[in-house]
């Protein structure tokens, strides 16, 4: 028999932990002191494992671990609990992920998972049974750096850590970090970052062919009562596109305004689109169905997450679907940043010279526009991450930036993004000891919110990311327990881990030299994300509160944002306020007028002020721009009225009056039967009435108040 060569086994950093019922709990957190630690191999079958760019399985990563505890590379104990016939059914890489998975149980002095490889019935029965469990370990012990053992130890030592209750907190202060802001409609320059909103803007379009895009997509809808993927949701009714294609014309408009800025046609900009197990089939079919909403062949790449192993115990035991069937769960947003490295993308742009990365969140449109400030304020100040922030509403369920200074070493000290059920804890615990609490005279928290939207630097990022954790961030386990005895679960648990939490990381590789910065925006311009069933947007917002997070909310602060950036080009329009709101389906929306700039229209704030001067709009209409070469001027609208132009075409309208009856929300009735799509919603769009104005053919076009399209020789 070939003797399998197998790696250290036990992974078990110092962790913090957070000390409440249902706790969340830091893995390589703030008050670890790392133990001297050794590398090893990790081996699947009898080859070792390489990087590579195509594969998703399994690359040669270094494992770290304590030096508590090693085990030797003998198979010998997995033969005393598993019979020669039954080890003969297996493959190589079977053998070899479940070797390590009962060497960890020998060596930890444990058997928390005996019921995963005990009992086995004799060769001959549930054979491909037996084959399939060994598989799926393989599977999962070939995505954790470290393998399945490393993923187990470290779970076990989070789980005592909530079970202990023990303080993540304990050695920091936090207090309200020093940022960067920039205001959509302040013509004056910040006295901290040094430029006006449109300056930034314009050193982003210096940077922004030189980036690449990675959408965070690994979730599917069930939490907004929608069982698809949330990139195929409609952003708005007027125009029924949906998230991904939105994502995919503003990348497609910034990488056009960079072959203006550079005179380079051959600029490309790559989007990376992460998904997992339940969105991928989807998402790809989306893509396809679309013609990759207008990206070039090889332009977008798919990266998947694979899930992790639940845990059904204090123990870190396996949790088991069926005797021959280990519960998976998804590890959450954070692998993205491992898949980047482990597909060896992050690799490829280097060489490509690329200098920043972008990553977007699947269901907030409002903050694509936030990209190219926050891009020319990461250039402008040197950052190595810069987060996108909101003013954030205190005990909003969102993270907040905050400043943790380490109570004995400075150098342990950072700006990192805590999360909201964490931030109340702390803050109760220091100072005023008043919590998460709004600050009088703005009507907000004093910690700036978190959009979840990062600009990171290629250099620091690659160097980060070649580093002992190969992009594996901060982890946390959430148990939700059945009593106050802290020993059984309600439900299995699993490692978790947020896209978010890279900071530590950058001050594990780079120490102080790491430059974190956050950019602030209004909140109107940056942030509005679907994410909360209709149900429960209702009763957020029966109980007082102003976010909640809907589809309908999504879409009524989409035009009220392009309101307002109408308003400030000179148009004469209502602008929604929060008192202006009106209930449709139990949800605060704008009564109008509803507006959707296209991103094949303008994406900055210089195209929007050029290309739309003086005009009215009154607040019943509906309005939909998008041409690279329009222009509106003195347009009087009070109706409905789109107007699409294609490629070299140079269009201007001047002084159009349109009326007409255009088009209505009506709710949809209690009981109807609606799809889903429309039920999330609570309402529907009648179109009634609309002057459509669609022009393709390359030439210059004049259009005067009648609504006659002239070409112009």
């Amino acid at each position: 028999m070939t003797k399998l060569l197998l790696p250290l086994l036990l992974l078990s950093p110092n962790g913090i932990s957070h000390g409440i019922n249902n706790s969340v709990v830091l893995a390589n957190g703030f008050s670890s002191t790392p133990s001297s630690f050794h590398k090893s191999r990790l081996t699947k079958g009898s080859q070792e494992c390489s990087s590579s760019s195509s594969s998703s399985t399994s690359t040669c990563l270094s494992s770290t671990a304590t030096t508590h505890s090693s085990v030797g590379s003998d198979v010998g104990p997995a033969l005393e609990v598993i019979t020669q016939d039954n080890w003969d059914l297996l493959s190589d890489r079977g053998r070899a992920a479940l070797s390590r998975l009962i060497l960890y149980d020998f060596s930890s002095g444990h058997d928390g998972q005996k019921h995963v490889y005990a009992d086995w019935p004799e060769a001959g029965v549930e054979d491909e049974e037996k084959k399939m469990l060994a598989e799926q370990l393989a599977d999962l012990d070939g995505s954790y750096p470290g393998g399945l053992p490393a993923y187990l130890a470290k779970a076990k030592t989070l789980l005592k850590e909530s079970a202990d209750g023990t303080n993540p907190f304990a050695e920091f202060e936090a207090s309200v970090p020093e940022g960067e802001s920039l205001s959509y409609t302040d013509p004056h320059a910040n006295e901290h970052t040094g430029m006006t909103f449109s300056q930034a803007e314009e050193v982003g379009l210096t940077g922004i062919g030189d980036t690449v895009f990675v959408l965070v997509a690994g979730g599917l809808g069930e939490r907004l009562g929608y069982s698809g993927i949330k990139l195929s949701l409609e952003t708005n009714l007027l125009t029924n596109k949906s998230y991904l294609e939105i994502y995919a014309k503003y990348i497609q408009a910034m990488q056009r305004m960079a072959h203006l800025k550079t005179g380079k046609d051959h600029i490309r900009i790559p989007l990376v689109i992460m998904t997992s197990d339940d969105t991928d089939p989807l998402t790809r079919k989306l893509l396809k169905d679309n013609d990759n909403f207008g990206f070039d062949e090889g332009q977008v790449t798919i990266v998947k997450q694979d899930k992790v192993a639940a845990l059904s115990n204090g123990n870190a035991g396996l949790s088991m679907k069926s005797k021959w069937e280990v519960e998976t769960k998804p590890h959450g947003h954070g692998d993205v940043h491992h898949l980047l490295f482990r597909e060896g993308l992050v690799g490829k742009w280097v060489e490509e010279k690329k200098r920043h990365v972008i990553f977007l969140q699947d269901t907030n449109a409002l903050v694509i526009n936030s990209v190219l400030p926050t891009l020319g304020v990461s250039i402008e100040k040197g950052f190595h991450m810069n987060s996108i922030c909101i003013p954030r509403l205190a005990g909003e369920a969102a993270g907040a930036i905050a400043r943790l200074e380490h109570k004995t070493d400075p150098e342990k000290s950072l700006v990192i993004n805590v999360e909201y059920n964490q931030l109340d804890p702390l803050l109760s615990s220091q100072g005023d000891c008043k919590g998460d609490v709004p600050d009088p005279t703005t009507g907000y928290s004093p910690y700036p919110g978190n959009a979840n939207n990062i600009v990171i630097e290629m250099g620091a990022y690659a160097k980060t990311l070649n580093g002992e954790d190969q992009g594996v961030v901060i982890e946390f386990v959430n148990p939700k327990y059945k009593d106050e005895t802290r020993t059984e679960f309600k439900k299995p648990t699993r490692l978790e881990c947020m896209m978010q939490d890279i900071p530590k990381l950058f001050q594990k590789e780079m120490g102080s030299d790491a430059n974190i910065g956050f950019t602030m925006f209004d909140r109107w311009f940056t942030f509005s994300p679907a994410k909360n069933s209709l149900d429960a947007g209702v009763e957020d917002v029966s109980k007082g509160g102003t976010a909640p997070g809907t589809m309908s909310s999504a879409e009524s602060d989409k035009y009220i944002q392009n309101q307002r950036k109408l308003k400030f080009a000179g148009v004469d329009v209502d602008v929604t306020e929060h008192e202006d709101l009106v209930p449709v389906a139990g949800i605060p929306v704008t009564p109008g007028p509803r507006v959707i700039l296209c991103p094949g229209f303008a994406i900055t704030q210089r195209e929007v002020n050029s290309k739309i001067s003086g005009g009215k709009i009154t607040k019943r209409s509906s309005l939909v721009l998008e041409g690279e070469d329009l222009k509106v001027n003195n347009l009087d609208l009070d109706g409905a009225l789109v107007i699409r132009t294609g490629h070299d075409c140079d269009v201007t309208v001047d002084g159009l009056v349109v009326r007409n009856t255009g088009y209505d929300v009506e709710e949809i009735p209690e009981g109807a039967d609606v799809p889903e799509e429309v039920a999330i919603r609570g309402y529907t769009m009648s179109k009634h009435e609309v002057m459509e104005i669609i022009i393709n053919e390359p030439g210059k076009y004049h259009i005067g108040k009648d609504g006659e399209v002239k070409r112009v020789e």
